[in-house]
């Protein structure tokens, strides 16, 4: 897997921002959509959270996605030891929760110069091309080890913590941890496609195991041309660019310098240009 330029630009006070490619920056550039994808149950997405990320976000991006997951959910719970009844019992609770965090967060933002949308996993299960893009995922799960094997690590970094101390995943865990992803990953590979936009970047706070995969390799299930993933962080530091090479352990890097990136644009600003 060859090696991948991450810039990191100081966006404002607020956040930080990782294009995880060249082209993923230029993507994020062109300020067309975003998209940020919330978990139920997280911590990170507070209604605090949710306002600052939904200001900063529609200065920067005409239109603006907020997506949370709402599949698979309860069965999660029942795989990591809750009762059936117990674990849609939390479930519902947990989506309703992060339902009502992200538009209380989304409504004290103020007026925005963007469209923002907030919707849930489940409303694209009947969008055709959120349904072949599924589809493909499910194949590529079955057919390429690659593609299996940065599942197998994503869900091991969401879920590891759940596990008693020196036992393993079991299959059946594993596997609903695959159905829960699956139902994601049609973003992370061509939202532009579902949504009808001219690009897309898909943002998150940490830096998933699937990204190598979906953005560096030079085969298999890939994300689309017009689609970019950023790490989207909070208590933004100075402007780093970091080049690891192949091998080099999550969160470090051979190599770090100074690259002094101009201030991104607002939408407004980028139009005008």
């Amino acid at each position: 897997m060859r090696a991948i330029t991450q810039v990191t630009i100081t966006v404002d006070a607020s956040f930080e921002v990782l294009p995880f490619t060249r082209t993923c920056r230029h993507i994020w550039e062109d300020g067309d959509h975003v998209l940020i994808g919330v978990s139920p149950g997280n911590s990170y997405f507070s209604s605090e959270r949710i306002t600052s990320l939904a200001q900063w976000a529609t200065t920067r991006f005409a239109q603006v996605d907020f997506v949370y997951a709402d599949l698979h959910v309860d069965r999660m719970f029942a795989a990591f030891g809750y009762t059936r009844e117990h674990a849609e019992k939390r479930a519902t609770k947990e989506i309703k929760a992060v339902r009502r965090r992200i538009l209380k967060g989304v409504e004290e933002s103020g007026p925005s110069h963007a469209e923002i949308r907030v919707r849930a996993l489940s409303e694209f299960q009947e969008n055709p091309v959120y349904q072949l893009l599924h589809r493909r995922v499910l194949h590529f799960l079955e057919t390429d080890d690659v593609f299996r094997k940065g599942c197998e690590e994503m869900a091991l970094h969401f879920v590891g913590s759940k596990l008693p101390e020196g036992e393993s995943i079991t299959a059946a865990q594993l596997q609903v941890c695959f159905d829960y992803m699956a139902a994601e990953l049609p973003f992370f590979v061509d939202t532009p496609s579902i949504l009808d936009v001219p690009s897309s970047v898909a943002a998150y706070h940490v830096k998933m195991p699937m990204t190598d995969v979906l953005f560096a390799r030079g085969g298999g299930l890939r994300a689309t041309r017009n689609q970019a993933y950023a790490v989207v962080r909070p208590e933004a530091a100075e402007s780093v660019r970091e080049v690891p090479g192949d091998g080099v352990p999550e969160g470090r890097a051979p190599h770090h310098s100074v690259n002094h990136v101009p201030t991104e644009r607002t939408v407004d600003e980028r139009r005008a240009a």
